[in-house]
Order: C-alpha cells, then sequence, then structure tokens
C-alpha cells in the first residue's frame, strides 16, 4: 500500500527493454489466442525513429494482455512498462491505462491477484512525486481493487494520510467528492458502517450552496440519512441537519426529512404517528429500513429526552414505561442499553423504583 517514496531499478536501454517487453506481450497475446499479435513488429520502426511516446502508446496499448500473463511474472512485466513509461517526458498519459488495466481483474491468478495488481499499483503510488496529481487516479485505481477482494484493512491505515495528499494534488471539490464515494462504498461493501458514514458526510461537505438541490446531491443526501438511521451506534444527527443538501430534502423530500427531524429532537410517539400517517410500508419498502431496529433507536433516544427535560434528575420507572411503551420488567433492560449506547449515565434505584440521572446527552443545540 502507500508508503515511503521508492524507484526501480531496471537495467538497460529504453531501446533494448521495450523490445523485451513488446516481445513478451506478443508472446502472451498469442498463448490468448491473438495469433496476429506483432507489437514487436510495430514498434521496430518507431524505435528507430525514436518515437518513445509512439511506442509507449503500442505498449501501454497492449499491456492488458499482462492481465492473463503467468503469475509469476506479472510483477516484473508491469514493473518493466511502468519503468519504460517513467521514460518519456509525458508519463502522466499513460499511467491512468495502465492503472485501469490493473483494477480489471487478473485472470491468471483469481486468488492471488488482487494482491499482485496492490503490489504493482503501490509502486506506481510512491514512485510519483508527492504532488504529481496522477497519484488521486492511482488511489482510485486501489481503491477498486481493494473494493473488489474485500481486503478494507488493507487500506484502513493509509487514509490517514488522505487529508494531506489531497492537499498536495490541489483535488477539486468534484474530484474530493467522487474520491470520498468510492471509500464510503469499498467501506459499505466491507461491513464498515461507520467508515463508510463518515466518508459519505465528507462527500456531502463538497456540494456547493448552489448545488443544494441538484439531483446528485439529493441522491447523496438520502443516502447519507438512510445510512445514518440505519448505524446502531449513530444518534447526533445535526451532522446531517447542518447540510444545505440534507435541507433541501425539506421540498423534495419532505416525508424523509420529517422522519430525520423525529430521530434529531422528537420521541417514540412522534415515530408512531409517523408511522400511522406514512404507513410502515414507507420504512420498510420505499426507505428500506428496518423498523425493528429504528423502534430500538428511537427508544433509546426517547430515554435521552426524558433523562435530559428531568429537572429532579429523578425518572421514575412508570414514565420509562409509557414513554417507551415496554413492558414494566423490561425497564432496567432499557435504562442500561441507554447507558451502553452513551446517551446517559445514572444509576438504578430498585427500592425506589427510579433512574437517578448523572449525565445525559442533550439531542438538540441549546436544549436544557
Amino acid at each position: 500500500m502507500p508508503g515511503p517514496s521508492n524507484t526501480l531499478l531496471i537495467e538497460g536501454t529504453f531501446e533494448e527493454l521495450a523490445e523485451e517487453l513488446s516481445h513478451y506481450l506478443d508472446d502472451v497475446r498469442k498463448k490468448d489466442g491473438d495469433t496476429n499479435s506483432a507489437i514487436q513488429t510495430e514498434i521496430a520502426q518507431l524505435l528507430e525513429q525514436n518515437q518513445k511516446d509512439e511506442v509507449l502508446k503500442k505498449l501501454v496499448t497492449g499491456s492488458a494482455a499482462l492481465n492473463s500473463a503467468p503469475e509469476k511474472e506479472i510483477i516484473a512485466a508491469y514493473n518493466l512498462l511502468v519503468h519504460l513509461v517513467r521514460q518519456s517526458p509525458n508519463p502522466n498519459i499513460f499511467l491512468p491505462k495502465i492503472c485501469h488495466n490493473l483494477s480489471q481483474p487478473i485472470t491468471s491468478s483469481k486468488s492471488n491477484g488482487p494482491g499482485l495488481a496492490l503490489s504493482v499499483l503501490t509502486t506506481i503510488f510512491n514512485i510519483l512525486p508527492q504532488e504529481n496529481d496522477v497519484r488521486y487516479h492511482v488511489f482510485l485505481a486501489i481503491l477498486r481493487v481493494v473494493r473488489s477482494s474485500n481486503s478494507f484493512e488493507l487500506l484502513r491505515s493509509q487514509l490517514k494520510s488522505l487529508d494531506t495528499w489531497i492537499a498536495q494534488w490541489e483535488t477539486d471539490e468534484e474530484d474530493q467528492r467522487k474520491l470520498y464515494l468510492s471509500i464510503a462504498d469499498v467501506a459499505d461493501e466491507a461491513g464498515e458502517a461507520e467508515q463508510s458514514y463518515l466518508y459519505l458526510l465528507r462527500a456531502l461537505r463538497t456540494i456547493p450552496s448552489d448545488e443544494a438541490s441538484s439531483t446528485d446531491a439529493r441522491a447523496l443526501s438520502l443516502r447519507a440519512l438512510k445510512a445514518a438511521l440505519a448505524h446502531p451506534t449513530h444518534f447526533d444527527f445535526q451532522d446531517l441537519t447542518s447540510l444545505d443538501s440534507i435541507q433541501a430534502l425539506r421540498k423534495t423530500d419532505p416525508i424523509f426529512f420529517e422522519l430525520l427531524e423525529i430521530f434529531t429532537a422528537q420521541t417514540l410517539d412522534d415515530y408512531n404517528d409517523f408511522k400511522d400517517e406514512h404507513g410502515e410500508d414507507f420504512i420498510t419498502s420505499t426507505a428500506a429500513l428496518s423498523d425493528a431496529q429504528l423502534t430500538r433507536k428511537i427508544r433509546l433516544l426517547t430515554l435521552a429526552s426524558l433523562a435530559a427535560s428531568s429537572s429532579a434528575r429523578s425518572i421514575p420507572y412508570a414514565q420509562i414505561t409509557h414513554a417507551l411503551q415496554i413492558p414494566s420488567e423490561d425497564v432496567e433492560i432499557w435504562v442500561i442499553d441507554t447507558i451502553r449506547a452513551g446517551l446517559v449515565e445514572g444509576k438504578l434505584s430498585q427500592l425506589n423504583q427510579v433512574f437517578l440521572v448523572h449525565r445525559c446527552s442533550y439531542r438538540v443545540f441549546g436544549e436544557k
């Protein structure tokens, strides 16, 4: 994975190495059934005319065949190609194509293919100057490979450097958004809901105010809203409601926005009223969310609101039973779950049948 800059040590002149690679590519392509492959012949005259970039176009175009080369030869062959490309005055025009090839399946090694591709992509990333924006495209290719191989753990430590890289590449907001969404997708498929939501939120923050009502902004906003509601430990929704694109849902998707407002500051009664008005099918079909999960979450939040509004810092079990609409024997279980969720701190008094509140989370800024 990306790390300190390094170099490729390959001996030979450009002409010698280009001929070697072209011969190798022809052999691989012929074994794949392309009996007419003649890259070596095509570059011979170009080499005599010292047209390096034209030679490289031929080699890079034919390099997709490397994905079917023998497993033990793939890294060496790709490294040779990268070494040749670096001798061009315009290497950046060739590297994206190589990265695209590497993000495609390596058919000769389905089990080790992703590791081989990541090895070459990491080399490309690390040999490029830190400020070279082609690193951005290399990293996108790395993300595609990580996603296809479900290997998010390989990526986790590298994300600590992401802000530094973005600053070095001087990436604009649109490209940042594409990058954040790619990371969110990788995390989501790996079951990393928290990381996925974090990068969805970062993607939303790149949307300019004058584009907050756009089709893309709406789709991303709804995706983030659903992710926040579905996440079992996400309870503070002001990170969403502060965003222009989320506020734009008031007009485009008022029912979704109403649901968000319930989880931002309201209670179980409000959630039940919502279902009565819009139907439970809106939750389970239209929004594709779990009513059981949402009911559990709103019960925890309702207890947090009870604690915040209790001037006596003491909540009778009977009041909790009524507010959470639960059997009286389940009160202590729900209080303990709310404590574990970090929404409240306190002590249960079985003798007096009250919950003594020591600390609570306020769900809305300025709430007392």
